[in-house]
């Protein structure tokens, strides 16, 4: 049947995701959690086309236990982004291992409603990765700004694909209930097909939001005051503009904390209050102000602006400087020398 290779193509696919991963990354600087959840993903797919592909039916004991390690590394993968007093509200994490150890204990004893355990922890996961990104952008404090806005959207999806995939394990157990089976080589790859999606979702994250892991300060909180909003914004101008941080391309909200000897939680209420958008919009305004003095006063290519103006990738720059100025940067270097020209 055409579905059986599937999942050792996927397979194959996660196994040279890993290595490039492995390779191309500064160990201090690797997401482990996500590195062991691209792993784990690998070895699910080997074992799921084996169990339905070669019909090992031994294996369907061990499918259960690899599933349900899946959602703790994708939470794993983003707590990694979140900074500060936050780590705090996901609790110890040997709670994390324990559905897993239930499970696979369960598995042993060969009783209990392994399926509808399984349903309630990936979407119980999905309600978490949901109240993390509730509050924004600004919550992943650990996140460089060029890439925290794309971090925050593949929080929601992976969020949004764990309870597709509680929808394919309950699609699954319905055919058995309903039609003996007859549908579930489609509805595996399908649902393989599915991890994938995420995985590569999560890699994005990875790659354009690196961690940088550093203990935060634990300072109160300041009050809601107009005044000492200005204040802080103040600071993080001379910050930004003065010591020129905001051409750090690895700058987090929990670095520029640090850095300012405030509370990320203050910093981003004050930028929310009095220039009304999230702080990572808010440091790009003023890469794009650097990047639009380069393209005005020097002969600098795009790319080179946009180096040295602090983002990375094209993507981001080229959206970030529509966001700011409506213009793309070649259209808006051509439109700006023209009027210097008029002038």
């Amino acid at each position: 049947m055409i579905f059986l290779p599937l999942p050792f193509v996927v397979a194959a696919m996660l196994l040279v995701l890993l290595v490039l991963l492995l390779h191309g990354d500064d160990p201090v600087e690797r997401n482990r959690p996500f590195l062991a959840l691209v792993a784990l993903c690998a070895l699910q797919s080997v074992v799921v086309g084996l169990r339905w592909g070669y019909e090992i039916e031994q294996l369907r004991f061990v499918l259960p236990i690899l599933a349900s390690w899946v959602p703790p590394l994708v939470l794993a993968s983003f707590h990694r982004l979140i900074g500060g007093d936050d780590r705090a509200s996901l609790g110890a994490v040997w709670i994390h291992g324990v559905p897993p150890l239930v499970i696979a204990a369960l598995v042993v004893l060969r009783q209990g409603p392994i399926d509808a355990l399984l349903i309630a922890q990936y979407v119980g996961y999905a309600l978490i990765l949901l109240n993390l990104a509730r509050p924004g952008v600004d919550a992943l404090g650990e996140a460089r700004f060029e890439g925290a806005q794309a971090a925050h959207r593949a929080l929601i999806i992976a969020a949004v694909s764990l309870c597709l995939s509680a929808l394919f394990d309950l699609a699954i157990v319905l055919d058995f209930e309903w039609a003996k089976g007859e549908n579930i080589g489609i509805m595996v790859s399908n649902a393989n097909l599915l991890g994938l999606l995420f995985i590569g979702l999560t890699a994005l994250v990875a790659d354009r939001a690196r961690v940088q892991s550093a203990a935060t300060a634990d300072v109160a909180e300041a009050s809601p005051d107009l005044s000492q909003d200005r204040e802080i914004l103040d600071h993080i101008h001379d910050l930004l503009v003065g010591q020129k941080l905001a051409r750090d391309e690895n700058l987090t909200l929990s670095r520029l904390a640090r850095r300012a000897r405030l509370p990320a939680r203050q910093i981003s209420a004050a930028v929310n209050r009095l220039a009304g958008k999230n702080v990572s919009q808010y440091i790009n305004d003023f890469r794009i102000a650097e990047a639009c003095r380069l393209l005005r006063e020097t002969d600098m290519t795009v790319t080179a602006a946009m180096l040295e103006s602090g983002f990375q990738t094209k993507s981001n720059f080229n959206r970030e400087f529509r966001r700011v100025t409506g213009l793309s940067p070649v259209a808006w270097r051509e439109q700006n020398r023209m009027e210097t020209l008029a002038a």
